[in-house]
């Protein structure tokens, strides 16, 4: 089975181009447009700006996705089986490009069309090249990313049940804004990285503070906007905050860090989990990715982890084709009348 998939759910162009065999999900291409240069002089993503590049870039994109796979477009409706396209959530206008695209196409190769959840996509991405037959469950995911926090339990990959998620600010978000409140520019996160990395190397102690939110309750929320306010506070506090920027973004690092591993560890603990997974662009971070796999062989020694290949973290189309062709194995096609562009969409 074979199928194209198409996602433009905020500032990435992208379509990949998947199969699956027996037990393993296939990648044959996967391109991204980014338009991060573009958003960088406005400090985030602009939505109408966003939207118009997707207009400029989603047939190039398309057409080299299936060029990359060795598949020429007029006889895409003989090569493959289905399209797949990220129906939400995600920023309206973006999300419209990519829908009606995808829409017309089905239309034009009379092919069935699979709509798939942008945060599902993410939690795919943990599936792409490996054996599905020996991934455990029940699995616990923790989607981190700039719009999303959350923490998914699967009964299997096509069952979903929020158990814990950010009641304010995704992770991704609070690193955005943290970095821009040190000056460092966007996309947040990997600047934020970078400079916790210089500090970490030299070997220094810091006397820099800032609070735990949400540790001491018993669910599996998250808050960022406290922490967040918190580092405004200090810098504020601080003439010198300056000469410490790299302090700063470390401390900040790891009391992010350290909320999203603890809670994870707590909900695999108490639900009893056999896989434990990381999912969604925070998951890039490799502060994230070492103190998860450190905390779980310590306190769960006997879990799975699942690390996403570095590929598949940001937004991309590879893990929407992994999801589609899930659903679509399981016969989970839809009318095309009935597939909307949906921002707000529910995780199904």
């Amino acid at each position: 089975m074979k199928i194209l998939a198409i996602e433009t759910s905020c500032d990435e162009t992208a379509a990949a181009v998947a199969h699956s065999t027996a037990n393993h999900i296939i990648i044959d291409s996967n391109i991204v447009a980014s338009q991060i240069d573009i958003h960088q002089v406005f400090g985030g993503v602009v939505p109408e700006i966003a939207a118009r590049e997707h207009v400029k870039q989603i047939l190039p994109v398309i057409e080299q996705a299936l060029h990359s796979a060795g598949l020429k477009r007029l006889e895409a409706s003989h090569n493959l089986d289905g399209l797949a396209v990220t129906v939400g959530p995600g920023l309206m206008t973006s999300l419209l490009v990519g829908v009606e695209t995808a829409k017309t196409l089905a239309l034009a190769w009379n092919l069935p069309l699979i709509p798939v959840n942008h945060i599902a996509g993410h939690t795919n991405a943990n599936f792409i090249d490996r054996d599905l037959s020996s991934i455990k469950f029940p699995l616990l995911t923790l989607t981190a990313s700039g719009g999303h926090t959350n923490l998914l339990l699967m009964h299997n990959p096509l069952h979903y049940k929020i158990i814990g998620q950010t009641m304010d600010d995704a992770a991704g978000e609070a690193f955005d804004k943290a970095a821009k409140l040190l000056g460092l520019g966007y996309p947040g996160g990997p600047k934020i990285s970078m400079m916790a990395k210089k500090f970490a190397e030299q070997h220094q102690e810091t006397t820099i503070q800032l609070p735990r939110p949400m540790l001491k309750r018993t669910d599996y929320n998250f808050s960022f906007s406290g922490l967040k306010t918190a580092l405004l506070y200090k810098v504020r506090e601080d003439l010198t905050w300056q000469d410490h920027v790299a302090e700063y973004a470390y401390v900040f690092e790891k009391t992010v860090v350290e909320a999203l591993v603890r809670k994870t560890i707590k909900a695999a603990s108490d639900l009893k989990v056999k896989t434990v997974a990381l999912a969604g662009g925070v998951s890039a971070n490799e502060c994230l990715r070492s103190n998860l796999k450190a905390t779980l062989e310590q306190k769960l020694p006997q879990v799975d982890l699942l690390l996403p290949n570095m590929a598949y973290t940001t937004d991309n189309a590879a893990m929407i084709a992994t999801a589609g062709l899930l659903k679509m194995q399981a016969g989970l096609t839809q009318d095309l009348e009935q597939i909307i562009a949906q921002p707000n969409y529910s995780l199904k």
